[in-house]
Order: structure tokens, then C-alpha cells, then sequence
């Protein structure tokens, strides 16, 4: 197993990492300070192929791998961590719509969504759906050629200021056999949008509740058939689960490089503190830690390109030991800085309210352990993860 990048990854690297450092660490604590959506600069990196890039080449996207995009990824964290986040989300909706959608559907939206000329959110929350989005009651109602949707969602990325809002809607009974999944226009007749809610981190995205009174879709925007909602929508969160675990590895390298710095820089009781043997342990812990996580993510993103089995068990643990990994990792980096890393002039205090976000959505830390107990007490095998 080779755990080198080959030559093709470091290009893409290289490539995000000057992206991120030009367009992404200079306006960053701006951009949360002002809860400002930098629409201008998703655009220029929709040019990039930043907003496709596992999405099929057919629609438009880079076709990349997980793994490819994963690197990608976390270079980008490290400069904003907000908003590559939600550039995570919207190449979700855009791979989702190119891989499942009608050939109709794909030719409305695919490329616009691939190139950044459209922006899309992942709409499958709900009020009383959280951890269990199984049970989710926004409804889609099949009436002709057409499809009523009513309902509601919260917590939704993007809300607002996007064009597609891609919609996990019950279309029959109960359960996850129930579920459908749509592409539904954002400036839709009946669609409304809640005010901009106030967070702790992630500050540059707009999050707001929306809800669907009545509004009415052609047929042909349902993705897959009825009942392939929730599949597709459990596809999607495994990546999404790479992709969130990602941002947090981006982010704690970021706050750990800062600290590092500071070490050397800053000096207490007549020499700098990189001196101190209980700093030096400290960033040692911090930075195995980084690595252990690092490689657990890219990890789960090989088993996900290769369609492993147990992928959504990797993509699991990946996402539960990176977001608090890379967490704690912010944090003391915050500690290091001391009175300092507390103070909006650093950079480690958004890096702290950033990541701390990770550990809740694309399933919460707590349901990762659901799932990967269930795999291995559970069910009857005698795999070995």
C-alpha cells in the first residue's frame, strides 16, 4: 500500500493550496465577521472545476475520485474553513443531480452546477428529523405530470442565496422506503425562506429554514425512482461524512502551523516557547494526532472509490475520530496562543467555532457510533473491519 501522493495529487494540492491562499485565508475573517456568502469567489472557483470535482466528466464535473477530492479539499479548509465546507455540500447536490437525475434535469442543471454558474443545498433536515431523518414528513404528492411538494426544512446551507435546492420528500408510507429525493428550482412559486440564523461558526454561509407550501414540479425532477430517496440521500452523507472530516483535518493543520509559528516567535522568562519541553509534547501529541486522522480520512475516501463493503462503516469512523481529532487539535492551538488565540486579531478562535459544527451534521458523533457498533456487534459476519 502506498501512502505516497502520486504526481497528479500533489499538482491538485499545490493547486488548492494556492487557490486557498490567494482567494480564501485573506478574506476569511472578513467574510464571518460581515456573514458575508462570497458568491464572487465560489464563481471563480466553479472556472477551476472546484464545484464538480467527483461529479462525471459527462456532467460537466472533473470526475475525480473521492480521494483526489479529499486532498483538494482539506488544502482549501485550511484558508476558510466555512466556505469550503459548503463548496463540500454543493458538490454533493451537483454529483447527486449528474448521477441520478433525468436526462431532462441533468441538461437543466448539471453543468451550471458543475461550473459554479448555479449553486445548490441539500435540503433533508427537518424540525422533528434530525439524527432520524427516516422519519422526515415534508411531503411530495404525485398529481398528473407533476409532483406537490409541502413541508418543511431547517438548517439548510445556502438557503436563500442558491439557485437548486435539492429535496428529500416522503412520496408514500413511513420509513426510508418511502422517501424520494427531488431537484426543485429555489425561486419556485410557494417556496419561502426563514430569517438568516445567528451560529456560533460557519458564519459566512447563510443557514435558514425553508418551507414548501404547495409548490409544484414537473415529474421529470424527481432523481431515481420513487422510494430512491433516502439511498441516494445515504450515498451522498458517506462522501459528505469524507468531505466534513476533511475540512476539520484542513482546519487543524492550519491552527497547528499558526501555533508552530508562534512558538518560535513568542518569548516568556528570557527564551521563545518552543523551548518549553511541555509545549513541545504538546504540539507532538497534536500533530500524530493530525496525521492519525489524516490518514483515517483518506482512508475512508479509498474504501468509498473502491466500493468497498464496509464503506459507509470507514466513512463513519473517519468522520467521528477526525471532527474531534482535529477539534481538540484547535483547541489547543487556541491554548497555546493563550490570551491571544481568545482574540478576534488571531485566527484561532474562528478555527475553533468552525470546526466544532463538524461533529454535529452529516450524521452526529453520536450516530457514527451507532453505526459503526451495529457493523461490529451486530450484524453476522466474520469480516474484520
Amino acid at each position: 500500500m502506498d501512502f505516497e501522493l502520486n504526481e497528479d495529487q500533489l499538482a491538485y494540492s499545490d493547486m488548492a493550496k494556492a487557490f486557498a491562499e490567494n482567494e480564501l485565508a485573506p478574506n476569511a475573517a472578513h467574510w464571518d465577521e460581515q456573514q458575508h456568502f462570497p458568491v464572487e469567489v465560489l464563481k471563480r472557483a466553479g472556472e477551476m472545476g472546484l464545484c464538480g470535482l467527483y461529479t462525471p466528466e459527462e456532467g460537466g464535473g472533473l470526475g475525480l475520485s473521492r480521494l483526489d477530492s479529499s486532498i483538494i479539499f482539506e488544502q482549501m479548509a485550511a484558508g476558510c474553513t466555512a466556505t469550503t465546507a459548503y463548496l463540500t455540500i454543493h458538490n454533493m447536490v451537483s454529483w447527486m443531480l449528474s448521477t441520478f437525475a433525468t436526462d431532462s434535469c441533468k441538461a437543466q442543471w448539471s453543468e451550471a452546477l458543475s461550473s459554479g454558474d448555479k449553486l445548490g443545498s441539500y435540503c433533508l433536515t427537518e424540525p422533528n428529523a434530525g439524527s432520524d431523518a427516516a422519519s422526515l414528513k415534508t411531503n411530495a404528492r404525485k398529481q398528473g405530470d407533476k409532483y406537490i411538494i409541502n413541508g418543511g426544512k431547517v438548517f439548510i446551507s445556502g438557503a436563500g442565496e442558491t439557485d437548486l435546492l435539492l429535496v428529500m420528500a416522503r412520496t408514500s408510507g413511513k420509513g426510508a422506503k418511502g422517501i424520494s429525493a427531488f431537484a426543485v428550482a429555489a425561486d419556485s412559486a410557494g417556496i419561502s425562506y426563514g430569517r438568516k440564523e445567528k451560529k456560533m461558526g460557519w458564519n459566512c454561509q447563510p443557514t435558514r429554514s425553508i418551507t414548501f407550501e404547495n409548490v409544484e414540479i414537473d415529474a421529470d425532477c424527481l432523481l431515481g425512482t420513487e422510494g430512491d430517496g433516502f439511498k441516494i440521500a445515504m450515498q451522498g452523507l458517506d462522501g459528505g461524512r469524507v468531505n466534513i472530516a476533511t475540512c476539520s483535518v484542513g482546519t487543524a493543520q492550519a491552527a497547528l502551523t499558526y501555533a508552530l509559528r508562534y512558538l518560535h516567535e513568542r518569548q516568556q522568562f528570557g527564551r521563545e516557547l518552543a523551548s518549553f519541553q511541555a509545549l513541545q509534547f504538546k504540539v507532538a501529541n497534536m500533530n500524530t494526532e493530525l496525521v492519525a486522522a489524516r490518514q483515517m480520512v483518506r482512508l475512508a475516501a479509498s474504501k468509498l472509490d473502491n466500493k468497498h463493503p464496509d464503506r459507509s462503516t470507514y466513512c463513519a469512523m473517519a468522520k467521528r475520530f477526525a471532527t474531534d481529532v482535529c477539534f481538540n487539535i484547535c483547541d489547543e492551538a487556541l491554548q497555546i496562543l493563550g490570551g491571544n488565540g481568545y482574540m478576534q486579531e488571531y485566527p484561532l478562535e474562528r478555527y475553533l467555532r468552525d470546526s466544532r459544527v463538524h461533529r454535529i451534521l452529516e450524521g452526529t458523533n453520536e450516530i457514527m457510533n451507532v453505526i459503526i457498533a451495529r457493523r461490529i456487534l451486530i450484524e453476522e459476519t466474520n469480516q474484520i473491519l
